[in-house]
């Protein structure tokens, strides 16, 4: 059984489409969605339309739930609140109520069984959607934060940093960005789980898509922020 779990799409349909056509070629059997759809991309539409056409598993992230209630004083830093909050008008102008109430009606973590191997898969953390968690936490942070339930892979995202680490004889998984990557490569992430009935392997999937054409739309479409968030697609970081 093979499994890809994408998320932080942001609004990037253009690199959703490339991982899109990546996990087709690879022959993957389910794919799941960890969040973040819609908000600080150019395409909210766009992007929240091919995932519903899915039709797979998709849980809420922190992106989703700003987009529907709007980003709240505490929950960034207090310079960009009043510039996240345009953005976030922006992206909502976009959606129609059916869209609003799908983001606002979304799970918040997946409990999956494969030949055996148990998943938990979750946004940020199991308990929060905001709170950050980074690779380079310590062991006790991350048991107690992210191991909370007894199974043999954990995956979440939120940080756009891809990685895979073992704790404990667990397997730990970030499976990165799809549409705002921050760890240095201008390349969409995501992650392909590959279960047998003795062993599984994993792997973060890097994809180039169209980062020009992306930066276009932002100008084009006279995004709020468009500078920055330009920026960080063409270098793939903060």
């Amino acid at each position: 059984m093979k499994l890809a779990f994408i998320s932080d799409i942001h609004g990037n349909a253009v690199a959703l489409d490339a991982v899109l056509q990546d996990i087709k070629e690879k022959n993957v059997d389910k794919a799941f969605v960890l969040g973040d759809i819609c908000f600080r991309g150019p395409e909210p539409k766009r992007a929240l339309d091919i995932i519903r056409s899915l039709e797979c598993d998709v849980i809420k992230g922190n992106a989703d739930e700003w987009v529907v209630r709007g980003v709240r004083e505490g929950e960034v830093p207090s310079q960009v609140l009043e510039m996240m909050n345009k953005e976030r008008d922006w992206t909502y102008s976009k959606l129609d109520a059916f869209d609003i109430s799908y983001l606002g009606n979304l799970p918040s973590e997946l409990e999956l069984e494969f030949a055996g191997k148990k998943i938990h898969a979750f946004h940020a953390t199991p308990k929060n959607l905001f709170e950050i968690i980074p690779q380079t936490a310590s062991g006790e942070v991350i048991k107690e934060k992210l191991l909370v339930k007894e199974v043999d892979i954990y995956i979440y995202a939120h940080i756009h940093k891809p990685y895979i680490r073992y704790i404990n004889g667990k397997c730990l998984i970030n499976i990165g960005s799809v549409g705002l990557p921050f760890d240095g490569l201008n390349k969409a992430s995501y992650c392909i789980v590959e279960i047998n009935n003795r062993s599984y392997q994993t792997s973060i999937v890097r994809v180039d898509f169209n980062v020009n054409k992306v930066i276009e739309q932002y100008k084009d479409l006279n995004y709020p922020n468009a500078e920055m968030l330009s920026g960080i697609v063409l270098r793939g970081k903060v």
